[in-house]
């Protein structure tokens, strides 16, 4: 019954990036280590798998209609998945299971993660009931021309996080775009996809080459494949639901996520 939920919330994250262009992936690594019941480490590579290829279908339909600036995806791309590669490959590996000891409390390596996860939810929440008319205005309002180290900066930031948790981190890179490679929001959104699926795909490769991690592929590929059909289910349904107040209650649904997190696993471990 239990796995049979997780499927059904695996459609759910791809519904969500068809409604509302992001957001879902960041739920991918909590669904997989509360409701599968997989390790957070092995849940954090899953999750890099799962985002990319969800991304990949999701930009295909961006492409179509040549929302995709790829000179900017390719700049962004590369620091961005040399820092998810290294992260996943040198980094997590290194990380003790133990780090540190506090009183009755015991910060492992899985808690730390899910921390840390929490912390990204709460940012990307707060991104997704921001008014995005206000980032493009602001994007519009800066001076300067096509940022290249700003852009490679971010790249480099966003795939170190996304090595660590596994999440895509759509609600950094379109500001980013939007502010500093001056596209329009759409356009940002195509871009941001394109970006995402190389940066996970390619950072998943750190996690095939680990001896220490066993992927289960079977698993991986069919809660990918139903996280990827429901893209199609949410861009249907979003002819008739307005994606802005959406996102908006889906932001404040991923603050309860986090708020949850970290209760669990600073309180109730």
């Amino acid at each position: 019954m239990q796995e049979a939920i997780g499927y059904i919330l695996a459609s759910l994250i791809g519904i969500s990036l068809g409604l509302i262009g992001g957001g879902g992936s960041i739920l991918t690594v909590p669904v997989l280590v509360y409701v599968m019941g997989i390790s957070t480490t092995l849940s954090t590579a899953y999750s890099l798998f799962i985002v990319g290829t969800t991304a990949l279908v999701g930009s295909l339909n961006y492409m179509q209609r040549q929302l995709v600036c790829f000179r900017t995806a390719i700049i962004f791309s590369i620091p961005s998945f040399i820092s998810v590669f290294l992260v996943r490959k040198y980094l997590v590996p290194i990380i003790p299971e133990k780090i540190m000891q506090l009183g009755s409390f015991t910060l492992t390596r899985d808690i730390f993660l899910m921390l840390l996860l929490a912390i990204l939810m709460l940012f990307a929440a707060l991104s997704m009931i921001k008014d995005k008319k206000k980032i493009e205005v602001l994007g519009q309002q800066e001076t300067g021309k096509f940022n290249y180290l700003l852009i490679s900066v971010e790249g480099f930031v966003v795939g170190a996080i996304t090595g660590l948790v596994g999440a895509g981190g759509g609600f950094m890179i379109i500001p980013a775009l939007v502010l500093f490679a001056k596209l329009d929001m759409k356009l940002a959104v195509g871009t941001s996809l394109i970006i995402i699926t190389i940066k996970s795909l390619i950072g998943f490769l750190g996690d095939v080459a680990n001896p220490n991690l066993t992927i289960d592929w079977m698993f991986l590929i069919l809660f990918s494949t139903i996280a990827s059909a429901g893209i199609f289910i949410g861009a249907y349904l979003s002819r008739f639901i307005e994606s802005e107040k959406l996102k908006k209650a889906f932001g404040v649904f991923i603050i309860l996520m986090a708020i949850y997190i970290l209760v669990k696993e600073l309180l109730l471990k």
